[in-house]
């Protein structure tokens, strides 16, 4: 891996760094970068799971128009096939 840093004292940062950590310099910038990606998912997972439980709560508000009933289903299933059967033009 080419590490470049255009700002020396940033570069002499993470060498301290890493030298305190007792690990190469591309150990520990992977580290930290591994630190953030997790740090990032996990903000992304909480805020996901936080608009999960809003919606389920919307839709849990109006079960009967979001979740119709099996035999609702199965009579719009029958329905639609019907339509799509005389569609075709084949009779009944």
């Amino acid at each position: 891996m080419s590490l470049r840093f255009p700002d020396p004292r940033q570069r002499a940062a993470i060498a301290a760094a890493a030298k305190n950590a007792g690990v190469s310099v591309q150990d520990y910038l992977l580290s930290a970068a591994f630190e953030r990606a997790t740090a990032v998912e996990a903000t992304f997972l909480e805020h996901f799971d936080s608009s999960v439980a809003r919606s389920h709560e919307a839709f849990a508000a109006e079960p009967s128009g979001i979740d119709p009933s099996f035999e609702r289903r199965a009579a719009e299933h029958e329905a639609r096939r019907n339509l799509e059967h005389h569609g075709q033009g084949h009779a009944a």
